[in-house]
């Protein structure tokens, strides 16, 4: 950023200990929180089983989007805090620090929802009218630990996730490949079993795809506008308005589900790859390719198993989520009378969870710890606290920033609450909007990064020109369409965020509903005006544009391989099968799958 002095010691002093492996599953564990596992139910009940796919692929192609900018940039320079230092060069100075700071609470809003939610799934249980009902051969599906306080839970998986956050960066990340390895497993497990579920008919429907057709089908027959106290219908907006409408509000509650694709950019710092491997793209490819597939295939696998007008469905929908109970993947168990998983199903969900809850605190503090370099995004009487949050051990751990970060995590214990259920879906929405707002500056940001840098790459008066041709070979990360995938994130983000809220407008107007879905907008617009007022003054009119477009610090990154990974070569052209063309063989699928 122009005009200030960016403690460069403090991004060296970070332990470069990360290797591509850990990048890309530290990203899809932030991923898979309780957002597919207990959302995908409420997604399929808003739209139906074929909306609530393209819901899913519309969700992920922003993402595709996003991440791709936010790659290709961090990619070439891999500075600390690239969610708001990309920002502050390419847009306003103003803006970068308003990104920093709303990311910073994206980021611990979603790590205490995500501890909120594991104290609601101890709450696991199933009515016995609501079993006898569909024939499940036992009574009693739940656990003892429904009269335990949500408190007790909360206080223990905080403990846990601010202790694994204090592990030496090479350790944090071997944990979180584990943990990676075994969502991965999982996913493919949940749907491999909807696929067998589906195709032996265990509960005979009369056909594989029961849940498409009359009464139900590809969509809902129309958007519930107001239920009553049994979640039950009472207004319903039809046809295609309502299939629309259903569609979007579909697609907002799916992008909760994606949010943690960004750290595989928080990660740079500390990835000792970026070169040599090209870590930056091929995380960024593979999160992209894993979420995409697993996400889309598991929503349309447990689609076929669970009709959309299922009452737990509706409870989590218009009542938020109260327990494993109100999983789509669940219910397909209950529904088909298979013993043992869900209550194994909801331990599962706690886990992931909590992994995904150690993710958030580590993305908050990498972000408040690059926040702390920079004197000018702290207000004057605050700078004893950011110097003291600079400081980080021997092996990287920015302790005192993981700890700032944890504290703010007590926000899980409105569990504790009459309405924690409800509280619960606010934050997961609050944290989805201030989310969107960062991901459209990125796309933004990246426009004006890629003409920069392609007025820079035929400017003869820049000695290193090449490093920022986009169609040089050692280009670290180069995508195609990327530029139309930057004006198409944001485009996407922005209409997001604008229209998440639509519902509180209905009549009665729902003042918290509003609240929720907009504040972040006024906050970020207010920090933005208070850093102006800041620099330059209470007079609009005075306030300029700090863009500084800086392009050469750190030095641009060119990859030095031998040849690109990611793409298959084969040594030998005349002849295929040789020893050589396998070993090249067995390399590219390594390089995809690990």
């Amino acid at each position: 950023m122009s005009e200030r002095t960016l403690n460069w010691l403090t991004w060296l002093s970070y332990s470069a200990d990360l290797r591509e492996r850990h990048i890309n599953m530290m990203a899809f564990a932030a991923c898979i929180g309780f957002g597919l596992f207990l959302q995908t139910g409420i997604v399929i009940f808003l739209a139906g089983p074929g909306l609530a796919v393209i819901a899913f692929l519309l969700g992920c192609s922003v993402m595709w989007a996003v991440v791709g900018c936010l790659g290709e940039m961090t990619a070439l320079l891999p500075v600390p805090g690239s969610l708001f230092e990309f920002p502050g060069r390419f847009l306003d100075e103003s803006v970068g620090y308003a990104t920093a700071w709303t990311s910073w609470f994206a980021w611990i809003v979603t790590m205490a929802s995500e501890i909120m939610t594991v104290s609601q799934l101890w709450n696991f249980n199933f009515q016995d009218d609501y079993l006898q009902k569909v024939g499940y051969p036992e009574t009693g599906v739940g656990w003892a630990t429904g009269g335990d306080s949500p408190a007790v839970w909360v206080f223990i998986f905080l403990i846990i996730i601010g202790v694994a956050n204090l592990l030496p960066v090479r350790l944090y990340g071997e944990v979180e490949y584990f943990l990676g390895v075994l969502k991965i497993t999982f996913i493919v497990g949940l749907i491999v079993m909807n696929m067998v579920i589906s195709a032996l008919q265990l509960v005979p429907h009369g056909d594989h795809f029961w849940t498409w057709n009359n009464p139900y089908g590809f969509a809902r027959n129309g958007f519930v506008l107001y239920v009553d106290s049994n979640n039950q219908p009472t207004s319903v907006l039809t046809g295609n308005a309502g299939r629309f409408v259903a569609l979007w509000t579909a697609v907002t509650t799916v992008m909760f589900s994606l949010i943690g694709f960004e750290t595989i950019a928080l990660t740079g710092p500390e990835n000792r790859d970026l070169e040599k491997y090209e870590a930056i793209k091929i995380s960024s490819k593979k999160l992209t390719f894993r979420l995409t597939i697993l996400y889309t295939l598991a929503t349309f696998t447990v689609g076929l198993n669970v009709p959309y007008d299922d009452p737990y469905l509706a409870q989590a929908a218009w009542s938020s989520i109260h327990g494993g109970q109100n999983s789509a993947f669940v219910l397909a168990c209950i529904l088909n009378h298979i013993r043992g998983f869900p209550g194994f199903f909801n331990a599962v969900f706690i886990f992931s969870a909590t992994t995904s809850g150690m993710n958030c605190l580590y993305n908050a503090s990498r972000i408040l710890h690059a926040l702390a370099s920079i004197p000018e995004a702290w207000p004057l009487w605050a700078h004893g606290w950011r110097k003291r949050l600079e400081r980080t051990t021997s092996r990287g751990v920015p302790m005192a920033t993981v700890t700032v970060s944890w504290l703010f995590g007590l926000l899980a214990f409105l569990a504790v609450t009459s309405d924690a259920s409800q509280a619960l879906g606010r934050m997961s929405r609050n944290a989805t909007v201030s989310s969107m707002l960062v991901y459209s500056v990125v796309c933004a940001s990246y426009i004006r990064f890629f003409h920069r840098i392609k007025a820079a790459s035929e400017d003869p008066t820049i000695e290193n020109r090449s490093a920022f041709n986009r169609d040089d070979e050692q280009y670290p990360y180069r995508t195609h369409g990327q530029l139309f995938r930057a004006y198409y994130g944001l485009i996407f983000c922005i209409l997001l965020i604008l229209f998440n809220g639509w519902r509180s407008f209905l009549v009665p107007f729902q003042t918290k509903d509003f609240i929720v879905s907009y504040i972040g907008i006024a906050a970020f617009i207010i920090l933005v005006m208070l850093y102006h007022i800041k620099s330059d003054g209470l007079n609009p009119l005075r306030w300029r544009l700090s863009a500084s477009m800086e392009i050469q610090r750190p030095p641009p990154k060119v990859v030095v391989a031998a040849r690109r990974r990611g793409v298959l070569h084969l040594p030998d052209q005349k002849q295929l099968f040789t020893e050589e063309n396998a070993k090249a063989i067995i390399d590219w699928v390594w390089v995809w799958v690990k």
